[in-house]
């Protein structure tokens, strides 16, 4: 392939030298000789400094938005946008796989992981080879691997379709970021079904301000650099999602509870055993049953549904499916060992989420006599949207019974200047709490707290199994810490 071939499709501020290329690779240390190198800044480093080791590799050619240095002595093409350009290349290089395959993206602040799962769940209920991706784990045709991002980088996407499509697989479903989708990860792709759950504040450290935030979520609606997907399966129940689903060119498949949507479920239960409801969608009326926990799931397996739908699926298709998700990590995930007292483990890092999953949790308790109390155990991350940190207080301390603040992933700042910030929410609310700054003495404070029939919520890293100091980086996983007391505390792990 020419580095023209390559480059097709991508602006650049002069055409490119002719040259032959093997590839194309945005990581230095994975590089070959004839590869094309990518090189833009990243969140911790800057590509621009490892040319030098391009070069010595045996680069072909660099790809960059900055201009050449004098006298460089390879091929140097500057584009306006590095990642766009990489997404771009990353098709030519490969055969546009997406536009074989069919790509169901999921974008929104709260539920994506979830309805991810429930949504590859019901494909694989079809008989399917399908690709999984996101913030827990990539799985390519049943081959897992770690996620270092939500989103790949658009090249580890674009590899990861050629897998599947290699292991007769066509169906591929992910997470879709805001980061992503303004950053170009996802530039160019060919979606056939796209899914809005919500937009709440999150993120602002990067995206400045919500109009913002929400113009990086529309993008998906909107194509994102590529074609306009066939089907848009969004959240009619979310003011964004009402203003979306009218933007036009794709088909919309809207899902909500009690507000006119295409897809929604009557006959609803939920209880500690799962969920239980009638989907009533433009298919058809069918019962649903599923394990997953809390009213909150409802709406990610309404969107689920949505998918299925959009691919033609058989109503007793996508109920299979749905009831065979039997959990997803982290994600209201319980932990039993015998106790008289629940524990649940979730991933909710926003006020928004907590004002979701928080309520949901005391429903269940709702029939047991006196109700149980619900502790919350929960903090916030460093280096990121310091405002929201009141808000999540406020939220915690108004619906909670008792709320065990401390750390979550301090990063670089003080984890007490965290928890500082967060206690003007605490105070605000009027609710009970404790400050215990060490994550792992404050799950066993909740959980020596916990009286029969409460329930204790340890909130914010989910399936996260490490802690990120300013200094370094340490194990730690809350369902572990939880299991492990519950333990030291007489009661049967596995139970």
């Amino acid at each position: 392939m020419t580095l023209n071939e390559l480059l097709a499709g991508v602006p650049q501020t002069a055409p490119p030298p002719p040259a032959l290329v093997s590839g194309l690779q945005y990581d230095s240390r994975l590089l070959r000789a004839g590869e094309v190198f990518f090189a833009f800044a990243g969140a911790r480093v800057d590509g621009h400094r490892f040319i030098p080791e391009a070069v010595a590799k045996g680069a072909a050619a660099v790809v960059s938005e900055r201009p050449a240095e004098a006298g460089f002595p390879r091929p140097w093409v500057q584009v306006p946008h590095p990642r766009q350009a990489l997404a771009l290349a990353a098709l030519n290089y490969y055969g546009h796989p997406d536009r074989r395959l069919r790509l169901t993206g999921v974008t929104g602040t709260n539920g994506k992981t979830t309805t991810v799962f429930v949504t590859d769940s019901v494909l694989r209920a079809a008989g399917l080879v399908t690709a999984r991706l996101g913030t827990i784990e990539h799985t390519v045709a049943g081959r897992r691997q770690a996620a270092v991002n939500t989103t790949p980088e658009s090249l580890d996407l674009v590899r990861c379709f050629v897998e599947l499509e290699q292991q007769g697989g066509a169906h591929a479903t992910f997470e879709v970021s805001s980061h992503a989708l303004a950053l170009g990860r996802v530039f160019g792709l060919a979606f056939h079904t796209v899914v809005f759950t919500n937009l709440s504040r999150d993120h602002l450290d990067f995206h400045g301000t919500m109009e913002h935030y929400a113009a990086a979520k529309r993008l998906l609606l909107e194509g994102a650099g590529g074609p306009l997907p066939r089907y848009g399966v969004i959240h009619r129940g979310d003011p964004w999602g009402r203003q979306w689903e009218a933007l036009g060119g794709f088909e919309p498949l809207t899902f909500g509870l009690d507000n006119g949507a295409a897809i929604t479920a009557t006959r609803l239960a939920c209880d500690f055993d799962g969920i239980r409801f009638h989907a009533v969608t433009p298919a058809g009326r069918f019962p649903i049953r599923s394990t997953l926990l809390g009213k909150f799931n409802v709406l990610n397996i309404l969107a689920a549904i949505g998918v299925g739908l959009s691919y033609g699926l058989a109503p007793e298709v996508i109920a299979a499916g749905v009831e065979d998700c039997r959990a997803v990590p982290g994600r209201l995930e319980r932990i039993s060992a015998g106790q008289p007292f629940a524990v649940a483990v979730d991933y909710a890092h926003t006020d928004d989420a907590l004002r979701n999953v928080i309520p949901a949790v005391r429903e269940l308790l709702s029939d047991r006599t006196p109700p149980g109390r619900v502790i919350t155990v929960f903090g916030c991350g460093g280096d990121r949207d310091r405002n929201k940190r009141p808000l999540m207080g406020e939220a915690a301390g108004s619906l909670s019974d008792l709320v065990v603040l401390t750390s979550d992933n301090p990063r670089s700042e003080d984890p007490l200047n965290i928890i500082n910030d967060i206690v003007i929410g605490l105070q605000r609310s009027g609710g009970r709490y404790h400050v215990e700054a060490d994550r792992g003495q404050a799950i066993r404070k909740a959980l020596m707290e916990a009286r029969p029939g409460d329930l204790v919520l340890i909130a914010g890293k989910g399936h996260e199994t490490c802690q990120v100091l300013r200094d370094r980086t340490i194990p730690l996983d809350d369902r572990q810490v939880a299991r492990q007391v519950l333990q030291e505390m007489g009661y049967a792990a596995g139970a």
